[in-house]
């Protein structure tokens, strides 16, 4: 298994990517853990706040696993799984919170930033690279949370954000030395999950209506899916 569940007291969840060795590059089963996951937690009644972590300091996600060896029907099979991972980290009901640190590139940046609270580790290294592979992805999530002017100029360029300059952009709410960051967000997990559990979900679900979140994933795994199946596709092994 490549993805850990914990379940603290009082409904805080625990997903920790475990593939220190890649970086915690997401492979075809790690995808299918994820979302696996996600779907069972969205209908966990007792969730109160979902945090998403690493068991490496190292790396929070440095993206796709590249090297895995796919053929087309396959590699089209896991830009499938991104897109219903995306759908699934948008549609969990409770808050979720990213304790980022080290590498969160392409996939690991779109992660983060699909998360309603992230924790950063001062080894920050936050990176939207789809504009050198041709990938279709970033606008959608990126543009609300720094607005259209700065979006561009990171998804454009790809160029690496580190702790200070992303909490100087609102894009991280706390940051914290990269072996304390997982504690960190659970504190603040702590924090919300101390709120009415109905409050929270509702207001969950009012934020996702006036951002109109979920039209804009769907538009953007509607571009990736066609990157995948008539373009030039996710390099791959």
């Amino acid at each position: 298994m490549s993805v850990l569940r914990e379940r603290h007291e009082h409904g805080v969840e625990l997903l920790r990517i475990d593939r220190p060795a890649n970086r915690n590059a997401l492979d075809s089963s790690t995808l299918r853990q994820l979302v696996m996951a996600l779907t069972e937690l969205s209908e966990d009644s007792a969730l109160r706040v979902l945090i998403l972590s690493t068991t490496s300091v190292d790396a929070f996600c440095a993206g796709a696993d590249v090297t895995e060896p796919l053929d087309t029907e396959s590699g089209v099979a896991r830009m499938e799984a991104f897109a219903e991972l995306y759908h699934r980290l948008e549609h969990v009901p409770v808050p979720t919170i990213a304790a980022c640190v080290g590498a969160c590139v392409g996939a690991g940046a779109e992660i983060v930033a699909g998360c309603d609270l992230r924790v950063a580790g001062d080894n920050l290294k936050l990176a939207w690279a789809g504009a050198r592979l041709g990938v279709p992805v970033g606008p959608a999530r990126l543009t609300q949370l720094v607005g259209l002017s700065r979006a561009k100029e990171l998804v454009y360029t790809g160029r690496t954000v580190g702790a200070a300059e992303a909490a100087s952009y609102g894009l991280v709410h706390r940051v914290t030395p990269a072996d304390q960051t997982e504690t960190a967000a659970v504190e603040l997990a702590d924090q919300v999950r101390r709120q009415s559990s109905n409050g929270v979900r509702d207001l969950k679900q009012m934020f996702r209506h006036l951002e109109h979140t979920s039209e804009r994933i769907a538009y953007e795994n509607e571009r990736l899916l066609d990157f995948q199946r008539h373009g030039a596709g996710l390099p791959h092994g």
